[in-house]
């Protein structure tokens, strides 16, 4: 789950991050009014959109007016903004967040996320702020010192210090900059993050630490015991389908292509679709049913992936271990009557009860072709959609 950035500075502030003072807006209005009570002559009108690239894109303007408040505010709020994390499409602007200006003397990058290979939260630290981190790893890799954080220990006063020195901290910053990275760490945990980036964390004139900017991704996983942060759910910023899945527990992410997918495992609907792309279709969706899924599910499944206009062929791989084929094949049968399937349909079944599965198919009046392997499913279901 992604946040805003100003949800984002909310959680910082908790572990003692300092922001910016800022207030988020949903109309012009409130937009002059949030400069007001700010004060000072300087404010920043940002777009709220779960995008990088925002200022590139037009999408944050430094006003030094109120008029100059109003006339950002009203150019952003409802523009079609487009960055390089958003699409040629774009996202449209529905809030905006003010925030008073700051002295910035120089910008660095701190970000944090969970390393595979050590089982531990990485703390990433450059010099580089203002500049996507992975054009800083392709270009200047030695630029980016990292922290391993042992979770039972946590973050080192010491080692939080000379980073902050390595990376150009003056020293009259050291201090505040080693509480900003104990602050985010603690941020990044207690929130169950799986990324949590400020780009640019800025040194002011007088050696203040602060983040301009904060990118939280939130483990999905966890948010059951994140109250707080599901409030901040966005549903203008999510795919209506990936908004539908979610409340039936189904896995699923939009995607470009043609040919939906209905799978249960990660792994098998990862490796179903790069088979489909083998075999020169394009997989129109990522959905994991999970290895429980029951006849309702399965119809919703159907439901959501008909409702995306392009469409033209289903793919059904279905390997049972916990779930059982032929409970599986008696869903597809329910499903593809309730929800009058129009485009072709391949299914394949493998696992507990696969007989009973397939027997099932075989003898029921919905039109759908059969397959005993994935490379045979694939290879049908992309004739069928060409056809």
């Amino acid at each position: 789950m992604n946040v805003h950035e100003y949800q984002g500075k909310e959680i910082l502030r908790k572990y003692g991050v300092t922001t910016p003072r800022g207030i988020a807006c949903f109309s012009v209005d409130e937009a002059v009014a949030a400069a007001e009570k700010l004060g000072g002559k300087v404010w920043v009108v940002k777009a709220q959109i779960h995008a990088g690239g925002r200022g590139l894109g037009g999408g944050v303007k430094v006003a030094t007016s109120m008029e100059q408040v109003r006339e950002y505010a009203d150019a952003i709020l409802g523009m079609q903004l487009v960055t390089h994390q958003t699409g040629p499409e774009g996202k449209e602007v529905k809030r905006l967040y003010i925030e008073e200006g700051a002295d910035i003397a120089d910008e660095l990058y701190v970000g944090a996320l969970v390393d595979r290979e050590t089982q531990k939260v990485v703390l990433m630290c450059s010099s580089e702020g203002g500049m996507s981190i992975e054009e800083v790893a392709e270009e200047t890799p030695e630029k980016i010192i990292k922290i391993y954080v042992d979770p039972t220990e946590g973050l080192n006063r010491a080692e939080a210090e000379d980073v902050c020195a390595k990376i150009g901290m003056p020293a009259e910053a050291i201090s505040e900059g080693a509480d900003f990275l104990a602050g985010l760490y603690e941020a990044f945990v207690k929130s169950d993050a799986s990324l949590a980036e400020i780009n640019p964390l800025v040194i002011t004139g007088d050696k203040r630490v602060i983040a301009l900017d904060a990118k939280f991704n939130i483990d999905s996983n966890a948010l059951y015991r994140q109250p707080e942060i599901v409030a901040y759910r966005d549903l203008d910023e999510e795919d209506a389908n990936e908004i539908e899945a979610s409340k039936w527990d189904l896995s699923y992410i939009s995607l470009d292509g043609n040919i939906g997918c209905l799978v249960n495992g990660a792994g098998l609907a990862m490796a179903t679709m790069d088979i489909i792309k083998l075999y020169g279709g394009d997989p129109a969706n990522f959905l994991d049913v999970g290895g429980g899924a029951n006849a309702e599910q399965v119809t919703e499944a159907f439901k959501i992936m008909l409702g995306n206009e392009n469409v033209e062929g289903i793919l059904v791989n279905i390997f049972g271990g916990i779930m059982q084929c032929d409970v599986i094949a008696e869903g597809i049968v329910a499903a593809a009557k309730q929800v009058d399937m129009k485009v072709p349909l391949v299914v394949r079944l493998e696992g507990t009860n696969v007989e009973k599965g397939r027997q099932i198919l075989d003898e029921s009046d919905v039109k759908l072709q059969t397959a005993t392997t994935m490379a045979d499913a694939a290879e049908k279901i992309v004739a069928a959609v060409k056809a």
